[in-house]
């Protein structure tokens, strides 16, 4: 067991990137899409396709289907897909048990068939699991679709569900695949989780691992939720908060705050916005210790927030975010700031007249620079103009260039 789930009085580290059926999230489109898969595998209905981003779960997702039907189902599992047709029969007859007399593939589909028969006859099913589909060639496609050809009457002898990235959906909609893609009986996507799943997925998972929402502090919440702005993975989000507790656990605090989650991002090397509410909330302390300044006698506490001149050095692009907290999953409400971060506070406009304030000095000096060049240009005309005219005098020689 990890340091930091003895430190947090945890049962288990509970953002693990394993596909563990214990910490499946059993909502939003997991759920959905788990009811869908699990209903076309008791009707036979043959072919399924999953697809999604990298580490939207599709890999914990087929774990829970496997223990959905631990009895009447002959499950293989492939984790990548074989080099050719060839292999993938090779394969199956294997894990089925038989001893193909050929190589031939009319004969390996043949011994397969028989296998699958039998299992059908005991009432069992055949459900084989395709992990990084996306990476199948033509020829494994044009497998998998005779091997779904399968049949006994109007009954699936095989069930076969791919899981593979959203490149396997261009595969897919290549016109030459057309009767590959005619024969899919369930086609779904895995997205991101929207703020809400994500921060309920986040609870969830520290539930399970045997802690309470107030592992994070508010200020903690407030940031995962500025991270997670646009939507998140289960495994970005996996990583991020794993790396927070580890930032948390570090510096021997009991709780995780913005500037752990602030501090793992950076180890991640995630552009998000929460080095911004670092900044509003350094003001924020600032402008409370100016308002209430320390008894005489005392030294005060040393923030442990980025000082605020570091902006100044930032390149992140300020954008405005307005979290929303909504854990319905939680029987003890979460108390989430309802001060949300504004990125208008007077510490920017003050730090931007600033940097105004020196361009605009140096415009000055610019211009008196040109200025007094201009003047010098013309004082030297004067004089060349005086030196070849044979003029008398300065007002002689003005008199001549004024043409009077």
């Amino acid at each position: 067991m990890h340091m930091y789930s003895q430190h947090f009085n945890l049962n288990r580290l509970p953002f693990e990137n394993v596909p563990d059926p214990l910490f499946f999230y059993d909502h939003g489109d997991h759920a959905r899409i788990r009811k869908q898969i699990s209903g076309s595998l008791l009707s036979g209905r043959g072919l399924i396709v999953v697809t999604g981003p990298i580490g939207s779960g599709k890999t914990t997702l087929s774990q829970m289907i496997k223990s959905d039907f631990p009895e009447n189902i002959k499950l293989i599992w492939m984790a990548e897909p074989p080099a050719n047709s060839s292999d993938l029969y090779l394969f199956l007859a294997q894990e089925l048990g038989v001893q193909p007399t050929s190589a031939e593939k009319t004969f390996v589909m043949r011994d397969i068939r028989n296998a699958l028969l039998k299992i059908n006859a005991e009432g069992k099913k055949c459900l084989v699991i395709m992990d990084e589909s996306h990476l199948m060639t033509e020829d494994v496609i044009n497998g998998i679709r005779l091997l779904n050809n399968l049949e006994e009457g109007s009954t699936k002898l095989i069930q076969l569900l791919l899981l593979g990235q959203e490149e396997l959906m261009e595969q897919i909609n290549r016109p030459e695949m057309a009767p590959f893609k005619q024969r899919i009986a369930a086609l779904e996507t895995l997205g991101k989780m929207n703020i809400d799943r994500v921060l309920q997925y986040i609870k969830h998972r520290i539930h399970v691992a045997g802690g309470t929402p107030e592992l994070i502090s508010d200020t903690g919440w407030e940031a995962l939720t500025i991270a997670f702005g646009s939507g998140g993975t289960p495994r970005t989000i996996n990583s991020l908060c794993d790396r927070s507790l580890n930032v948390a656990y570090e510096c021997n605090k009991t709780m995780v705050d913005a500037q752990d989650v602030y501090e793992a991002t950076q180890r991640m090397g995630m552009i998000t916005d929460v080095f911004h509410y670092i900044i509003l909330l350094n003001n924020r302390e600032r402008k409370n210790q100016e308002t209430h300044p320390p008894a005489t006698g005392t030294v005060a506490q040393e923030s442990t927030l980025p000082a605020v001149e570091k902006v100044q050095a930032a390149t992140h692009t300020v954008k405005k975010t307005e979290p929303k907290v909504n854990l319905e999953a939680s029987n003890e409400p979460l108390n989430i700031p309802e001060e949300k971060v504004e990125l208008s506070e007077p510490s920017y406009d003050d730090i931007a007249k600033v940097i105004k304030a020196k361009y605009d000095q140096k415009g000055l000096m610019l211009s008196m620079a040109v200025l007094a060049l201009s003047i010098t240009a013309f004082v030297a005309s004067i004089f060349i103009f005086c030196h070849r005219s044979d003029s008398s005098g300065v007002l002689d020689c003005l008199r001549n260039l004024l043409g009077f």
